[in-house]
This record gives structure tokens, sequence and C-alpha cells, in this order.
């Protein structure tokens, strides 16, 4: 029998995502509403109540509200907003990190941020592994691309009059008080949050997330490292790469239009570059809900996945 879906804001950028990837599954049926009763909560509340799984494509109040409509036990729940990541009772969508067994027997799926993916993909196993110690003090760089920022600002990007400043790199989240940061210090067991340095640029999708590193701060060497990353990330969406970049060059466009992520190591023996690249709209959101959602229903994982 067809496993029934319905996306709680299907309008916006991750929620649209999710609705192509589903569109050719025979699998599956996906309910939808009139555009007339897209927001009317007696509605939505009758299609979350009605179906085996819900997506919640909402600002985080609203996910709330969501979730505050359900009364139906084996709705199965994947939240995409940041409502819910460090809850307690919801599980974190990041099979890869020893969570897919908890995904499957989950009602509650809280699908990780973009930024936040990268980031506890390559920490996470560290300090688990005690190569990192929980009080380390780490910085993380992340470059995206400005689909990240939803529709108003992909409009402002594919704007022609657009302000001059929008046509280099702009670093944001200055005040440290990015909203992924809870999710990064919980789920990678750290005792504090890293200095985050978000970075929007020029282009439409892609993601590069980069850790530095003194190997004086590690329990162990750089090809411990890679050992752990070739044992953790052997696919089929989360692979180790032997080698960073291209030719001396990392781009962050590399993975655009996929659902796949990569992990790379570069450096050195005294300093190290810890890499992830993927795309911010894929793994790093709506391609990351439809893993999940395979995942949890007992379906092949990758189908409908772009890798």
């Amino acid at each position: 029998m067809k496993k029934k879906l319905f996306i709680d804001g299907s309008a916006g950028t991750t929620g649209l995502r999710i609705a192509q990837r589903l569109a050719s599954r025979t699998d599956l049926e996906l309910v939808t509403l009139p555009e007339s009763q897209r927001k009317d909560p007696a509605a939505r509340k009758a299609a979350l109540n009605g179906v085996d799984g819900a997506f919640l494509c909402l600002p985080d109040v609203a996910a709330r509200e969501a979730v505050g409509l359900l009364e139906n036990p084996d709705t199965v729940i994947f939240d995409t907003s940041t409502a819910h990541r460090t809850v307690e009772g919801w599980t974190y969508g990041f099979p890869e990190l020893g969570l897919r067994d908890a995904i499957v027997s989950s009602r509650r799926i809280a699908v990780p941020g973009c930024h936040a993916s990268g980031f506890i993909a390559l920490v996470a196993p560290l300090v688990r592994a005690g190569l990192l110690s929980a009080d380390a003090l780490l910085v993380c760089h992340s470059v995206t691309g400005y689909s990240g920022g939803g529709k108003q600002m992909i409009a402002q990007y594919e704007d022609a009059g657009r302000d001059r400043l929008l046509s280099a790199p702009r670093q944001y989240g200055l005040g440290q008080s990015h909203k992924h940061l809870p999710e990064m210090t919980v789920l990678c067991g750290l005792t504090q949050p890293p200095v985050f340095c978000p970075v929007v640029a020029n282009f439409y999708s892609g993601m590069c997330v980069t850790v530095p590193l003194f190997t004086s701060c590690l329990q162990g060497t750089v090809e411990d490292i890679r050992a752990l990353y070739r044992q953790s990330y052997s696919g089929p969406v989360v692979t180790f790469r032997e080698e960073a970049g291209e030719d001396g060059f990392l781009s962050a466009i590399a993975l655009s239009g996929r659902d796949s992520m990569e992990i790379s190591v570069a450096g050195n023996n005294e300093r190290i570059l810890l890499c992830a690249r993927y795309d911010n709209l894929g793994k790093g959101a709506s391609g990351a809900a439809v893993q999940c959602m395979n995942i949890a229903f007992g379906l092949e994982e990758t189908v409908g996945l772009e890798l």
C-alpha cells in the first residue's frame, strides 16, 4: 500500500524541492490542499492527521503549532525547521551518525540544518572516538549559495538591479547567535559552541563547511582522522574522499544539484582542514528530508535522490 504524505509549507524553497523529489514516485501518494486552504488550520489539521507522514517546511513557531494539531499517533513528522532539533523525544535526522535505527522507530524526526550538517559530520565522530576533546575550542567556516536564504534572498540576488554588495561573498551571523549553533553543539557533544563564520555568496546552491584544527589539539594523528572517516562514511549518501578539492581549490558548488555529501581532510601534520561539501538544498535540506522519510518507512534509502 502506498504511503500517504503531506507537505505543510509546500510553497517555500524546501517544500518545493521535496515535492519535486516525490513527484515521480509511484510508491507514494502526495496529499495536497487547494491554494485557498493552504493556510487554513482545519484543513491542515485534517491533512496532518490523515497521512502516514508529513514534512513541516515552516518557520519555527508555525512548526510547533503544526505539531500541536496532531492527534494521530501514527503520523510520522519530518520537521525541516530549527524548532525540534535539540528537543527531547525527537530524533535527529542524520542516519550516518549511527541514528538509522532511531529514525526507523521514531515518529518525530528533526531534519538537520544546512550548515550544521557539515560541521556535525566532521566533528561528532572525532569527539565520540576520543580524538577530539568535548572541551575543544573550535572554529567553523561555511560558504553557502544564496538559495539557503529562501525566496526573499533568492529574489534579491536574482534582481537585475540588485545592490552591488551582493556581488561579493558576505559574512553574516556576526553576533555569534546563529540558529544552527545549538544543534552543532549538542549533537557533537561539545561543552561550548564553536566560533561560527557563515558566508553567503553569489551562486544559487552548494556548500562547503571547513573546520580548521591544530594537530596539537588532537588525541591522535591526521591518519587517525582519515581512517575514522573512511569507516564512518562509505556511502551511499555520505562518502569520504581521499583527496580534497581540485587542483588546489575546493569549490562550494561542486555538488550543487545533488543530495550527497563529500568528506575530506586537507592540510599537513601541524594544521588540518576538515572539509564537507554538499548542496545546501540537498543533503542540507530537502534531500536529507527525503532520505529520512525513505528510511523511516523501510524504503530503499536513495530512491528519489540525485547522488
